[in-house]
C-alpha cells in the first residue's frame, strides 16, 4: 500500500516527495503528464511509483501539490475514489496576474474550497502551504528544521499528517480546524512578497516560518 500519493511534478512534489521518502514512506507521483512523472519518480530513486491522473492515487495520505484552480479540478475530477483518504492541500490561492491579492474572500480559503469539493469521508487537511520548495528538498532553512503549520477538523486526519510531518525530520504544529487556512494562506502570501521584493535581494524562496520558544 502507497503511503502518499503526489498529485503533480513540479518543485513542491520533489519537495514533499523527498520529505516522504525520508520519513520512510512509499510515494505515488501522478500528473497529467505520463512523461514527466516518470521522470521525476526516476530522479527521486527507486521505488518511487508513478502515473497520470487518469489513475486512482493509492496512497493513505494524497498532497495536492499543484496550484489552487487544478486543485479544485483534481477533487473534483476523482470524486468518490478520494473517500477515506486524508488531502493535503498546500496551496496558495494567490492572485497571479496582480500579486496584489488572494483569489478567496476573507471568509473562506483554499482548503474550505476544497473540502467543499470532496466526497464524504474524505478529510483535507491544510499543510506545507508556507514551506518553500527548495527548504523542503534540504528539509530545514538557516540550519534550523521547518515547522509546517497544519490545520483542519479531523484529529485522526490532522495527526497522520503530522507523524508524516515529524518522521520527516520536520515539526509539526497543528495551529487549529480548517478555518484557520485563512490566516495561513494569507501570511504566507505576506511573505511570498517579501521574497518577490527587490528589497530583500537575500530572500531567495528559502526561507522558512519559525516559531521559537
Amino acid at each position: 500500500m502507497t503511503n502518499i500519493t503526489i498529485i503533480g511534478n513540479g518543485n513542491m512534489a520533489r519537495g514533499i516527495a523527498t520529505r516522504a521518502l525520508a520519513a520512510g514512506r512509499t510515494v505515488e507521483i501522478l500528473g497529467q503528464d505520463a512523461a514527466k512523472a516518470k521522470a521525476l519518480a526516476g530522479e527521486l530513486g527507486t521505488g518511487v511509483a508513478s502515473g497520470t491522473t487518469a489513475a486512482a492515487p493509492q496512497g493513505d495520505i494524497v498532497v495536492l501539490a499543484v496550484p489552487f484552480e487544478a486543485a479544485k479540478s483534481v477533487v473534483s475530477g476523482y470524486g468518490d475514489a478520494l473517500a477515506g483518504k486524508t488531502l493535503v492541500d498546500i496551496t496558495n490561492p494567490v492572485n497571479f496576474e496582480t500579486f496584489d491579492s488572494l483569489v478567496v474572500g476573507p471568509d473562506s480559503s483554499a482548503a474550505e474550497e476544497i473540502a467543499r469539493l470532496a466526497p464524504a469521508g474524505a478529510s483535507v487537511v491544510k499543510a506545507f502551504n508556507t514551506t518553500f520548495a527548495g527548504t523542503l528538498v534540504a528539509g530545514q532553512s538557516a540550519g534550523q528544521p521547518l515547522d509546517v503549520f497544519i490545520a483542519g477538523d479531523d484529529a485522526d486526519a490532522n495527526s497522520a499528517v503530522s507523524s508524516f510531518v515529524s518522521a520527516a525530520g520536520l515539526r509539526p504544529l497543528v495551529v487549529g480546524p480548517l478555518k484557520r487556512a485563512r490566516e495561513l494562506e494569507g501570511f504566507q502570501f505576506v511573505l511570498m512578497t517579501l521574497q518577490a521584493n527587490p528589497e530583500f535581494a537575500d530572500f531567495n524562496w528559502d526561507t522558512g516560518l519559525k516559531v521559537t520558544n
